[in-house]
C-alpha cells in the first residue's frame, strides 16, 4: 500500500519534536516570525489555511527558508490539497478525517495526516494508507489516556500521532513521553496576538522554553 509519508520526512518530523502551529494575517510578518522561531530552535511549522494570505506565506517560507519542514494545516477541500501542493508545502494536515481529501493527497503525492479522535476514524484512515495521524482535539477528548485506550487495538500497525489542541508548556512532556507520539503541535508558542503585536522576542522565548523542556 502506498505510504503517504517518506521515512525521511517522518524522521524530520520526529526529530523536530514540536511543530509550531501558525495563523498569520500579514504576509510581511512571516519572515521575522520564522526567524524568531528558528532562533528558539523550532524548525517545523504548520501554517494554517485560515487566512487569505496563507498560500503566499507558504511560498515565502519555502523560498527563503528551505531548511524548514513546512506543513499546511486546515486543509479541508480537494482544491486546498492542490493549492498547498503547488505552493510547496512538505506535508498537510486536517482537523478531521475526510476520505476524499486523503485520496486527493495520494493522487498529487502530498504527504497527509488526517485528524482522528475515534477508532472508526483511525480505521478509515488506515484503510487509505495513513500511518501518521493528527490527534485532535487532544485534551478535550481525554488527552494521553484516551489516545492510549483508543490506539490499543491498532498498535501492531505502527501508527504514530501528532497531538494538537490544548497542549501547552505544562503538559507537553506528558505527550512526548508516549511512544505513539511523533511530535506535538504547539499553537501556544506564537499565538495570533503575539504575531499581531510583532512580539518576536516573546515568541523566541516561548520556543526556547518548549524545546529545552522537550530536550531535557
Amino acid at each position: 500500500m502506498q505510504k503517504l509519508f517518506t521515512q525521511e520526512l517522518l524522521n524530520k518530523i520526529t526529530a523536530s519534536k514540536i511543530i509550531a502551529v501558525l495563523v498569520v494575517e500579514n504576509t510581511d510578518d512571516m519572515i521575522p516570525l520564522t526567524e524568531a522561531l528558528l532562533k528558539g530552535g523550532i524548525d517545523s511549522f504548520e501554517l494554517t489555511l485560515r487566512t487569505p494570505n496563507a498560500l503566499d506565506c507558504i511560498r515565502l517560507v519555502k523560498e527563503q527558508f528551505p531548511e524548514i519542514t513546512l506543513g499546511a494545516g486546515t486543509v479541508l477541500t480537494t482544491q486546498d490539497v492542490c493549492n498547498v501542493k503547488e505552493a510547496g508545502a512538505d506535508f498537510a494536515v486536517a482537523p478531521g478525517f475526510n476520505a476524499k481529501i486523503v485520496a486527493k493527497a495520494k493522487e498529487v503525492n502530498l504527504p497527509f495526516a488526517p485528524g482522528v479522535c475515534t477508532p472508526s476514524e483511525i480505521e478509515g484512515a488506515v484503510e487509505l494508507g495513513c500511518r501518521l495521524l493528527k490527534y485532535f482535539p487532544a485534551e478535550t477528548m481525554g488527552g494521553v489516556k484516551h489516545l492510549n485506550s483508543m490506539v490499543a487495538p491498532y498498535k501492531h500497525l505502527g501508527l504514530s500521532f501528532i497531538p494538537l489542541g490544548g497542549l501547552n508548556l505544562n503538559n507537553e512532556l506528558t505527550y512526548m513521553n508516549e511512544s505513539l507520539v511523533a511530535a506535538i503541535g504547539g499553537s501556544w508558542i506564537a499565538k495570533a496576538d503575539l504575531i499581531a503585536s510583532k512580539n518576536w522576542e516573546q515568541i523566541t522565548k516561548n520556543a526556547l522554553e518548549a524545546k529545552q523542556l522537550l530536550n531535557s
